[in-house]
């Protein structure tokens, strides 16, 4: 699991029955910074189903692999990425890092 900042869409006309209704994101990997007082983006962008209706702009929670075939909505999808939360905050040591 990992956290991402949605920075697009992917749009996809064509593709496999089972797959259509289901929104595709484009996020990009974040991790504490050196100072570990914020988030800095690793430079790994990754397309991922997206069952929350999450926005762009939003830091999400992500899972890869069989995770993400886990949840109800992505059970029967053939994913190997997908968003299971968006994120309010992050808590380290006294530090709290807040998405709004």
């Amino acid at each position: 699991m990992f956290i991402a900042k949605v920075v697009g869409s992917v749009v996809a006309t064509r593709k496999t029955g089972v797959m259509v209704g289901h929104e595709l994101l484009l996020v990009e990997s974040y991790r504490l910074d050196e100072s570990r007082t914020g988030m800095k983006a690793v430079g790994r962008s990754h397309v991922v189903v997206d069952a929350l209706g999450a926005a762009e702009g939003e830091y999400v929670l992500v899972v890869q692999g069989s995770s993400a075939r886990m949840t109800p909505e992505t059970r029967p999808l053939p994913v190997d990425a997908a968003v299971v939360g968006i994120v309010d905050s992050v808590h380290v040591g006294q530090t709290t890092i807040r998405f709004e």
